[in-house]
């Protein structure tokens, strides 16, 4: 259909003709028989295999880009989503990506100095085209940062939308979606930097200033704490 043309197309940042990405694509679910199938083991490996880590982050514009989340096999939440995005278009699978502002409870002390808060603008997650429909998926958090944080891990069927939960294991709050973004064909690179310069100044400015943590080993530290 010619109105999911743009969400097959590759882009700057959702860039699903890199080799890379077409190899990753093709490695991790090319074998499996049919689009859902394929479309929930990209997400298992995206979340998995590329670790969630918010101190890798950056204006420059690789930061984003789902082919260097995929080299670096690290990335916050906006480039794991852009991957996802870009290794489904590899396999014919119709993608794109969506944002919302949310309330993140549980962080870590660190962390949270250095956004501000504990409200996090852009949040960014994949929508898969799959048995006609759009279906949210939300590849950010790996299974052991998850463990670390007492998190239940995000699963997803290919069926149903896959966000956060509101609560952890221990019933404490979790994510808030506090406002909708939309969604892209691509990565909203300038507004996205436009709004992380206004309401996270010193975060954004981490590895410019040569900053950076282990994120699991801080909330490791913390949930034993």
């Amino acid at each position: 259909m010619r109105e999911l043309e743009p969400y097959l197309a590759p882009g700057e940042f959702v860039d699903s003709d890199d080799p890379d990405v077409r190899a990753f694509a093709e490695k991790t679910a090319g074998a499996a028989d049919g689009a859902l199938p394929r479309a929930v083991a990209l997400y298992a490996a995206v979340r998995d295999e590329i670790l969630y880590d918010p101190y890798y982050v950056g204006a420059d514009r690789a930061y984003f880009r789902a082919s260097d989340c995929l080299r670096a096999r690290r990335g916050f939440c906006i480039p794991k989503a852009a991957l996802l995005a870009a290794a489904a278009r590899a396999l014919a699978i119709p993608a794109r990506v969506g944002y919302a502002d949310v309330r993140n409870h549980l962080t870590t002390r660190r962390l949270a100095e250095l956004v501000g808060g504990d409200l996090y603008v852009w949040h960014g997650y994949t929508e898969l085209h799959l048995e006609g429909r759009w279906v949210k998926a939300t590849p950010a958090f790996n299974l052991s940062l998850c463990e670390r944080f007492g998190v239940r891990p995000l699963e997803f069927d290919g069926r149903r939308d896959s966000l956060f939960h509101p609560f952890d294991r221990a019933g404490r709050r979790h994510m808030e979606y506090v406002r909708e973004r939309g969604h892209y064909a691509d990565v909203p690179y300038e507004a996205i930097v436009r709004d992380f310069n206004r309401a996270h100044p010193r975060w954004l400015s981490l590895r410019a200033g040569g900053g950076g943590a282990d994120f699991a080993r801080e909330a490791s530290s913390e949930s034993s704490g």
